[in-house]
């Protein structure tokens, strides 16, 4: 009979497959994209067929293995007890551990077998794998490159690892300022070990030979040596003594969690009754996919629109910015431009002399605000060009993160912060206007106006939740790209929503200050 130790984490699923004599006969590691019990037949099935359906017991721990235990029939470990168990068992003279996951991180630390300190993270999942994983995916580096990235501490910037706004609000500002992407991945890793060992460890310092555990430090040979370099940094400081493998990455050291779980289950005087493999398969499909995927959008809340007539109003009230006119073609127009180089976007809108929008563009930033606006404006004019315009330009302005940068390069003649240009652009179509709501890539904005000025404004500062770029982070969980978000959203509409009306949804009203009327021309080849 064998012993099956699943780990369902928050992005991924482990799991091993252990004998009688605590020997591993199959192990496997795999993102789930949120279908977690899908993932977990997908291994069982892998079993089956492999083993010839075996006899098992089946255990489980993570933050998604007690619902997996209640429709398998098995039995629930918590997720720090298991990894602890795990060390105990293959490591007798470890005296510290530390386990980065998805979201969460764990820390304990060995007082002797009889007494150790145990932590987790429980409110943020700044300084975990999801916040590596979307600052990796914003700046465009391949798995490949990660791995040829060598720790430097010349090359080290400082970065907030507390929350993954803040991470993310740091390492956007270093970007705009052209510091390489190399540097800013060494940045975060060295951020990420300075949370883990200021908050997670609690005045409990980690003593060597330590154990790191976890995907993110299996993955990423820079992350590792940053630790390496923290650690041995306070070490020397403490006169604590260590030698060269004070810092472990066992060959295991992906499925701690699913081993202990096992081997806590094999050692438990468990009432589960073992199984064959197929009858555990039967019990989960019957318990879990029973009832077909329209039956359980049926079982949900109520669809965000309920008539075709409701989401027909909604798209023309979205799809066109205020405005906007039909330029007469044949004919040159004196413009002004406005640029808003977001942190995960970059928008452009021209304007003729009278303040109507003329063209606008909008693309998700690829990681080079300057590129960005190169090619916003190839667009903008390309679109001009096909209307048989000849713009003149009369001035040019920029918000935004990288409004300073943007500015110095292509000669701008205003940067205005982002606050004052929100209010200008509501202001010039809501005149009555006394709140203005922002919903950024990477922060959101209250900004509480009377008498057509500034009263106050609320920046998130705590939590990256609820901003553009975590639904897109969202949507790539959910295995959809952000264009396909919205349409996805609302799919128990009777007529679904068609790509084109999605990406409106996600654009903001484009607008610039009117202060740019009278400043010099420039033309199109200057930007």
């Amino acid at each position: 009979m064998h012993t099956f130790g699943l780990d369902v984490g928050s992005t991924t699923v482990k799991a091993v497959l252990m004998d009688a004599g605590y020997e591993i006969s199959w192990q496997r590691y795999e993102r789930h994209r949120t279908r977690q019990i899908s993932k977990i037949l997908d291994f069982l099935q892998a079993i089956h067929d492999e083993f010839n359906d075996p006899v098992i017991r089946v255990f489980t721990t993570g933050s998604g293995g007690k619902q997996a235990a209640k429709l398998i029939g098995a039995r629930h470990f918590q997720e720090v007890n298991a990894l602890g168990s795990a060390v105990e068992r293959f490591h007798t003279n470890i005296a510290s551990a530390f386990e980065l996951g998805g979201q969460d991180s764990k820390y304990i630390n060995w007082y002797g077998r009889d007494d150790s300190f145990v932590a987790m993270n429980d409110r943020c999942a700044g300084g975990t794998g999801a916040t590596i994983d979307r600052i990796i995916s914003k700046l465009g580096i391949t798995r490949e490159s990660i791995e040829e990235i060598t720790y430097d501490t010349e090359k080290l910037y400082p970065v907030a690892g507390k929350c993954g706004v803040f991470a993310e609000t740091d390492l956007n500002s270093l970007q705009k300022q052209g510091v390489s992407r190399e540097s800013l991945l060494l940045s975060l890793f060295n951020a990420i070990v300075e949370q883990n060992l200021a908050v997670l460890a609690r005045g409990h310092m980690p003593s060597p030979p330590l154990l790191l555990l976890g995907g993110p430090n299996v993955f990423f040979p820079a992350l590792r040596d940053a630790w390496r370099a923290c650690l041995q940094s306070i070490w020397k400081e403490r006169n604590i003594s260590f030698n060269g493998d004070a810092v472990i990455v066992p060959p295991n050291a992906l499925y701690y969690g699913a081993l202990g779980t096992a081997l806590l289950g094999a050692s438990s005087k468990s009432e589960e009754t073992p199984s064959a493999c197929s009858t555990i398969i039967d019990r989960i499909t019957e318990a879990s996919i029973g009832k077909s995927f329209s039956d359980r959008l049926k079982s949900g809340g109520p669809p965000l629109l309920h008539a075709e007539e409701e989401r027909k109003k909604l798209s023309e009230i979205v799809s066109k910015p205020h405005g906007a006119v039909q330029p007469p073609s044949n004919r040159e127009l004196h413009v002004y431009i406005g640029i808003d180089g977001g942190s995960t976007s970059t928008k452009g809108v021209i304007l003729d002399t009278d303040e109507n929008v003329v063209e606008t563009a909008y693309m998700i930033s690829n990681g080079n605000p300057v590129d960005d606006t190169r090619a916003i404006l190839n667009e903008m004019h390309q679109k001009a060009q096909s209307h048989d315009l000849k713009l003149d330009v009369r001035g040019i302005g920029f918000t935004g993160y990288a409004k300073d940068l943007l500015s110095a390069v292509f000669g701008g003649d205003i940067a205005v912060v982002e606050t004052v240009a929100h209010t200008l652009g509501a202001l010039k179509y809501y005149p009555s206007c006394d709140v203005v709501c922002d919903v950024g890539g990477q922060d959101i904005k209250i900004i509480l106006l009377k008498n057509g000025a500034i009263r106050d404004f609320r920046l998130n500062t705590q939590c990256s939740a609820g901003n553009g770029y975590y639904l897109q982070s969202t949507a790539e969980r959910f295995g959809y790209s952000i264009g396909d978000f919205a349409e996805a959203a609302f799919q128990l509409v009777p007529s679904r929503i068609s790509t084109s009306d999605v990406l409106c949804f996600s654009r903001p009203i484009l607008s610039t200050s009117s202060s740019l009327v009278g400043h010099q021309k420039k033309s199109w080849q200057v930007l």
